[in-house]
């Protein structure tokens, strides 16, 4: 994948914003209608693990969801952010309630660009809406391809470059990036292909959502901790008249008494295959027994 030498994102910002705000919820609603999507697809996936990892699992919410899929697998969450995994043990007093288990889910707080776990020791890799904050999500795919089973499989969800159209062009760019920029699905899936993923498939759908005025929707993001990471982000919004002018711009967006806000959602799921090379580069060539008969 080409990242363009201008972009960037600062990790350390987006840990801290996600850590301040823990106790304000996450992404909300679309959160939860991104992981009630990626769960409809399931059905139509044959997949029995045995350990699913939901990577960047904030504060434990598609447990659940999991579970109902997926009873017999055990559960272990991984975020960045450590006040958001106090939240998430809540939802696993709620597992040892109802399944009498206090092995579910397991909770490790970690960077998804070096997992501290065992090469091939996940059966399904779940991440929703955390691989949009990489500006080069390389590193956390090749762990991800890493740390999972041959015949594993990764599902995840992630935005698109659309994601805040209306808000990117109604805020002044001449001081810097107000909206970062988020990753073509086209350079994910060569990037899954790359890293040794196999059969990877993507799609795409907008949602729209709508908000009662520009001040709602940027409380929203900042409640989610959801706000501008860019390293070229400016400080500050030239003042009052840079504000007046947004808004100014944003209202002549409003439909049926509301403002629109897109959001793209990307999601795509690929397999682990068996490798063909050696970590030294040596070609892997397989035997298989043949039976007389």
């Amino acid at each position: 994948m080409s990242i363009p030498a201008d972009f960037s994102l600062d990790r350390r910002l987006a840990r801290e914003r996600f850590s301040r705000h823990a106790d304000d919820g996450e992404t909300g609603f679309l959160a939860r209608e991104v992981s009630r999507r990626m769960t409809e697809r399931l059905a139509y996936i044959r997949v029995e693990p045995k350990l699913i990892l939901d990577l960047g699992c904030g504060a434990g919410a598609d447990f659940a969801r999991l579970a109902e899929h997926y009873p017999k697998a055990e559960k272990l969450g991984i975020d960045f952010a450590l006040p958001r995994l106090g939240l998430a043990r809540g939802e696993r007093r709620f597992f040892e309630r109802l399944f009498g288990t206090r092995r579910d889910p397991r909770l490790i707080c970690a960077d998804a660009q070096a997992l501290p776990l065992a090469r091939a020791s996940v059966g399904m890799l779940w991440s929703n809406l955390m691989l949009n904050w990489f500006a080069d999500p390389m590193p956390a795919i090749r762990e991800m391809h890493r740390v999972l089973e041959v015949g594993g499989m990764l599902m995840f969800s992630t935005l698109g470059p659309d994601t805040l159209k209306e808000l990117r062009a109604a805020l002044p760019d001449a001081a810097g990036e107000r909206v970062h920029r988020f990753i073509d699905m086209h350079d994910l899936g060569d990037s899954l292909v790359e890293a040794g993923f196999a059969g990877p498939v993507m799609d795409m759908e907008t949602i729209t959502l709508a908000y009662p005025s520009f001040d709602a929707l940027l409380a929203d993001l900042r409640a989610s901790g959801a706000t501008n990471a860019s390293g070229a982000r400016p400080r500050g919004l030239s003042g009052k008249d840079g504000w007046r002018l947004a808004r100014e711009h944003y209202e002549a967006l409003r439909c049926d008494g509301r403002l629109p806000a897109t959001i793209e959602i990307v999601y795509g799921h690929a397999w682990k295959e068996a490798p063909r090379f050696a970590d030294d580069g040596r070609a892997v060539i397989r035997f298989a027994d043949r039976k007389n008969g």
